[in-house]
């Protein structure tokens, strides 16, 4: 019976996807929680009264709080919500963390204070989310976790965790390296870019990656360092692992697009050529990383899906209509090569 309902769960999100925003439907490079100046916009939403309100005969009202607005990833995830809630008729109150645990912690208690139907949030970092979680349940609000997972001992403490597998993404890395270095013998230098100390993105994705190459000890990481899913802080540290080096490094594998294409200005400013020189790997999918690809600067990117909003209207929905859920619901993602770039960097809607 269990099997069953969770089969029928998950034919209703595929069609959600197919219909709804979809995999890869309308996303943006813009931060759609601040104008070009810079001003907040107001964060809650209110929409009309959907078709499926449920039991509550009213919208369905969604606390949400995002880590931040690090990345063009990052950005789209949010228009994403936006937009998805909007169409699904929830009233939408949406809190930036600006990459702070604390001020997510006080979003999420605000949520709890103010009696939101349903929580969601995309956790700074894996740990310290116990105790406002058990909070969340004391008060007999449904949380559901989107892009990152927490580490908690009690995991009825969240309904479902919407997002990609993180893991997967640094072994689909690892994997086009060994690909791409069949023939070369080694030593091969790597050098790493990893995101935010203590991000679940970070620690799967380095974890992920390093257990495929594994398989070859001459494919070595020399140099490892966070530089915390930004344009900014890839270009620095980049810049600093090739000033420390006595060669430069043959692979560059960066958690994000933003760093990776931080740290191309820095190999280019190096008098290095990206691409060449360097093979650079990426995760994410944007399109301004599609257009290096094109370009021959970036080697490989490994899509992250950021266009999570369609599946988590439908989770509150589920939720709401008191139906179970898997605990694990995961996009669909591929993995993109320079020789696709041109052909698919049109599509790229964020």
């Amino acid at each position: 019976m269990f099997r069953s309902r969770m089969i029928a769960v998950g034919l209703i999100y595929l069609l959600t996807i197919a219909i709804g925003s979809g995999c890869m439907s309308a996303g943006s490079s813009r931060d759609p929680t601040a104008s070009a100046a810079g001003t907040a916009v107001p964060r809650e939403i209110q929409t009309a009264p959907p078709d499926d309100s449920g039991k509550l005969g009213r919208p369905i009202v969604l606390g949400f709080s995002q880590l931040g607005s690090e990345s063009d990833w990052r950005r789209a995830n949010t228009k994403s919500i936006q937009e998805a809630a909007a169409e699904a008729g929830m009233t939408l109150t949406l809190e930036n963390a600006e990459q702070s645990q604390e001020k997510q912690i006080e979003a999420i208690r605000s949520f709890i204070k103010s009696k939101v139907d349903v929580i969601a949030f995309a956790p700074v970092i894996q740990s310290g989310w116990e105790p406002i979680l058990k909070e969340a349940k004391q008060a007999g609000i449904p949380v559901i976790l989107t892009d990152r997972a927490v580490d908690v001992q009690d995991s009825s403490l969240y309904v479902t965790f919407i997002g990609s597998d993180f893991y997967e993404e640094g072994v689909k890395a690892g994997k086009y390296l060994l690909d791409k270095m069949r023939d070369k013998p080694g030593p091969v230098r790597i050098v790493e870019l990893a995101g935010t100390v203590g991000s679940s993105p970070s620690i799967d994705r380095g974890q992920g990656f390093r257990d495929t190459i594994a398989s070859r000890p001459e494919l070595t990481i020399v140099r490892s360092a966070p530089a915390d899913f930004t344009f900014e802080k890839g270009k620095t540290v980049m810049a600093d692992f090739l000033r420390k080096e006595k060669e430069p490094p043959q692979v560059l594998f960066a958690h994000n697009d933003d760093m990776a294409l931080g740290a191309i200005e820095a190999i280019e400013e190096a008098g290095l050529k990206p691409g060449k020189d360097i093979v650079i790997i990426s995760v994410d999918g944007t399109r301004k990383a599609f257009e290096m690809m094109a370009k021959g600067k970036i080697n490989s990117v490994v899509e992250c899906n950021p266009l999570l909003g369609p599946m988590i209207m439908q989770a509150a929905k589920e939720i709401m209509q008191g139906r179970t859920l898997p605990k694990r619901i995961a996009p669909p993602e591929s993995v993109f090569t320079e020789e696709m770039a041109a052909k698919e960097v049109d599509n790229r809607k964020y």
